[in-house]
């Protein structure tokens, strides 16, 4: 990544020891161009966390990929909450993998032996980092946990482009039933759009969760009326990997 120089401000208000301020959301991370996250973070760390993220980002760009048992940008990752502080950890981490150039296998490693924050961060940094469905198994992962800031972070850009109908339907039903806001499903409006399947999955849960005397969530009936009023857009078909296909 060419890391832009920003010049900081007086707006600097988070660091290592700072209260929590400000934080982008979820899906910020994964739609915002790497040079934007950057001038977003270096116009609210406080010198020391920026001094430490140059370094970081300037490790992980001469030593990008994989290298020995851990690379040095690894470390860097798991070091992200404590020098940049909790409401800034993500964004950072992100643009380290971004730094790194981190493929699939290398976010795959990450991912699998990493912190749920670890896993978020990459799950955010798919859409910058993996073009097809490689890493379509770190998002399945994801979305059979109950952890509700992964499943946010699973459901993002990488998710719509890639997850086939089947698998995305569950996903949303997932939401639903963990209270994850379905604003953090990217591209709703066209997956949903002329979905009779799905219009039937949310109908069978709204029944299920009226008869058990439990209210029904109010994303329901928004996704419910996007079924019903728009054009189907075209589901990802990947033949090339196992859990493209409808099943």
């Amino acid at each position: 990544m060419t890391r832009p120089h920003a010049t900081p401000t007086a707006r600097s208000t988070s660091g290592p020891g700072s209260r929590r301020t400000e934080e982008a959301d979820g899906p910020t991370f994964a739609l915002a161009r790497p040079d934007d996250l950057y001038r977003h973070l270096t116009t609210h760390l406080d010198a020391t966390a920026r001094a430490w993220l140059d370094q970081a980002l300037d490790e992980a760009a001469a030593q990008p990929g994989i290298h020995g048992p851990i690379s040095v940008w690894e470390l860097r990752l798991a070091e992200a909450g404590r020098r940049c502080g909790p409401a800034h950890a993500d964004a950072a981490r992100v643009l380290i993998l971004h730094a790194a150039r981190a493929g699939a296998d290398a976010l795959a490693r990450v991912y699998f032996q990493g912190t749920a924050d670890e896993r978020r961060a990459v799950l955010h940094a798919l859409p910058h980092l993996v073009p097809g469905p490689e890493a379509l198994p770190l998002v399945e992962d994801a979305l059979r946990t109950n952890d509700t800031r992964l499943l946010a972070a699973a459901v993002g850009p990488y998710a719509a482009r890639h997850l086939a109908p089947h698998h995305w339907r569950h996903a949303v039903l997932k939401c639903l039933f963990t209270g994850v806001s379905l604003d953090h499903v990217a591209d709703l409006d066209q997956r949903a759009g002329g979905d009779g399947e799905l219009a039937r999955m949310l109908g069978d849960y709204a029944a299920e969760r009226t008869a058990a005397g439990r209210p029904v969530p109010e994303d329901l009936h928004r996704v419910l009326a996007l079924t019903e009023t728009a054009t189907p857009a075209t589901p990802p078909h990947r033949t090339d990997h196992p859990h493209a296909k409808e099943s």
